[in-house]
């Protein structure tokens, strides 16, 4: 399914750095746009870990969703890249330039999107 990329408001502001400009045009868009994809791939990580999520205590839930994207380095890749692959040429040539620091944030930012969307994920 062909989604098109969202229009967010009021996140670009003046004085803004190119990392944070890039961040709020382009990676916050894909990633709101790509938000079933990574909430599906996520329910999938845990079945197929076995991992007991509704066990947990909401908090442990949030702690043990920060925990996969940091400990798992084969699972934050691909997060990586079902948000890279949506970048066009151009985003990609930026992106590269800098890649580390957007890299930490996109999974800044899908850490925070899966925790806010725990009610979906269980």
């Amino acid at each position: 399914m062909n989604k098109e990329r969202p229009i967010l408001q009021d996140l670009i502001k003046e004085n803004m750095s190119a990392v944070e400009l890039f961040q709020n045009q382009t990676l916050r868009p894909i990633i709101k746009m790509q938000h079933d994809l990574l909430i599906s791939a996520f329910k999938n990580y845990i079945a197929k870990r076995k991992i007991d999520f509704l066990s947990l205590t909401a908090q442990k839930q949030r702690s043990k969703t920060k925990a996969i994207f940091v400990k798992d380095i084969n699972y934050k890749n691909l997060t990586l890249g079902m948000i890279i692959g949506s970048f066009s040429a151009d985003e990609f040539a930026h992106y590269s330039t800098t890649s580390s620091e957007y890299n930490k944030r996109i999974i800044q930012i899908v850490i925070q999107r899966m925790q806010d969307s725990l009610a979906e994920i269980v």
